[in-house]
């Protein structure tokens, strides 16, 4: 799982100016993938870079940020490409906000991608996204608790069978 930023041309529906991008990639020391995209090793983690096609033009460039349990890399993230997109002149771009980004929304994005990451460790069952932590570490947890009241309505219902079937055979 990851959490995808775009960059795309100012104007939508005008050409994409991917090759000044790729050059200023280049010059940050962004490295070339075999998949045809480039990954950027920065301070805390790295961060790919693929084309975004569409009728087989070259529209967007997808920013790809693993989640994880810490905002440290997509904060550097957000500063570092909010700064490449300034000097592009192509526009930053948050599909989960539906905004635009600059410099200073660096934690307008930290709490999407906490909360993305949550979802993604709590509903889809992936731990390595983000840690569950719980809060209760004291008592059972509901299905625990469900299980127990039901083992406990059988038996209870098991013993009131047996003594209403002794009374009546005798």
């Amino acid at each position: 799982m990851r959490y995808d930023l775009l960059l795309q041309s100012m104007v939508p529906g005008t050409p994409f100016d991917s090759d000044r991008v790729e050059a200023l990639l280049e010059a940050r020391g962004a490295k070339v993938l075999p998949s045809g995209g480039r990954t950027w090793l920065l301070a805390h983690g790295s961060v790919e870079f693929h084309p975004l096609r569409e009728g087989g033009q070259w529209v967007a460039t997808e920013v790809r940020v693993p989640l994880a349990d810490r905002t440290e890399l997509i904060r550097e993230v957000v500063s570092k490409v909010a700064e490449l997109a300034r000097e592009a002149e192509v526009r930053f771009f948050d599909p989960q906000l539906g905004r635009e980004l600059k410099v200073h929304d660096e934690g307008a994005v930290a709490d999407q991608y906490e909360r993305t990451a949550r979802y993604a460790g709590e509903m889809l069952g992936l731990a390595s996204a983000m840690p569950i932590s719980t809060t209760e570490s004291e008592g059972f947890q509901p299905t625990t608790k469900f299980l127990l009241g039901a083992i406990g309505l059988f038996t209870l219902l098991y013993l009131l069978v047996n003594w209403i079937n002794s009374q009546l055979g005798g």
